[in-house]
């Protein structure tokens, strides 16, 4: 895997003239945060050596170079899903491909299904720790030196000196954020009520089915990580309605410009 991580970044690193600071990740919906960046250089997946190709409406597969808050970032405009087929080692290959071209920083973002009774569909939810409930983890197989240690510490998943100056920037822009628990599901169903009160008694705030393997990797390899989930409908019981893949795209749509602006003004303080 090593050799194909280096191979790749290799590859993109011939097609760009800026080295990335902090690397995004952007989910359902949330594709317009590229808009923001000043672009410098935009790579297909389809070109991209070794790299999975997205699958998921509403991800469009493409890797952003540009400014972004007066940093330079790499935008994965669409990610991948273990749900589509892909073993978690893809899902979370562009992660340690973003650190070979130089990261230091990861933002994540999704949509969520918010199961805490306090939550309203559209509410920012600032992620503070998260539980993995997919079949399996990332890191499962030989251990690559090179990258992480064996036995990563997951202490701090999500990194409280971020969550701080983000919550500092939601308030001076007079945007509301909950701040809370997520928890990663394989999918591609959306959860069944017993499920979303299983996912609420386990102690998380919110459900998706992604960024848990991503932030996995990015603390194995020491990357910092911040991520915020858009909650796009709820678990909780008696607000429990017909959910679909559209909805929560709209959904998604309408919250990101908070979310982009919280983005964008943290990044400006770092």
């Amino acid at each position: 895997m090593l050799d194909q991580i280096k191979s790749t970044a290799e590859f993109i690193q011939s097609k760009i003239t800026i080295q990335p600071q902090i690397g995004i990740i952007l989910g359902t919906g949330l594709g317009g945060l590229v808009n923001e960046i000043k672009i410098k250089h935009t790579i297909s997946y389809e070109e991209i050596p070794n790299f999975p190709v997205s699958t998921v409406e509403g991800h469009s597969g493409k890797l952003i170079f540009g400014e972004l808050g007066g940093k330079q970032v790499v935008a994965m405009q669409g990610r991948f899903h273990y749900y589509e087929g892909y073993t978690l080692q893809q899902v979370t290959f562009p992660v340690r491909v973003m650190k070979f071209l130089g990261i230091e920083k990861l933002f994540v973002s999704n949509a969520s299904g918010g199961v805490n009774p306090n939550f309203e569909v559209g509410d920012l939810m600032i992620i503070n720790d998260h539980i993995n409930f997919f079949p399996s983890n990332p890191l499962i197989g030989k251990n690559i030196a090179e990258l992480g240690p064996r036995f990563p510490d997951m202490s701090e998943p999500y990194n409280k000196v971020l969550i701080s100056k983000a919550k500092k920037v939601a308030q001076e822009n007079g945007i509301k954020v909950q701040e809370g628990v997520y928890l990663g599901l394989s999918g591609p169903t959306f959860e069944t009520p017993a499920e979303y009160r299983m996912v609420f008694r386990l102690g998380a705030d919110a459900v998706g089915m992604s960024t848990v393997p991503e932030v996995i990797v990015a603390r194995h390899m020491n990357i910092p990580c911040f991520a915020m989930s858009i909650i796009t409908d709820l678990g909780v019981e008696g607000k429990i309605v017909e959910v679909t893949h559209e909805e929560v795209q709209h959904v998604a749509a309408q919250a990101e410009k908070k979310m982009t602006i919280i983005m964008k003004e943290l990044m400006k303080v770092l």
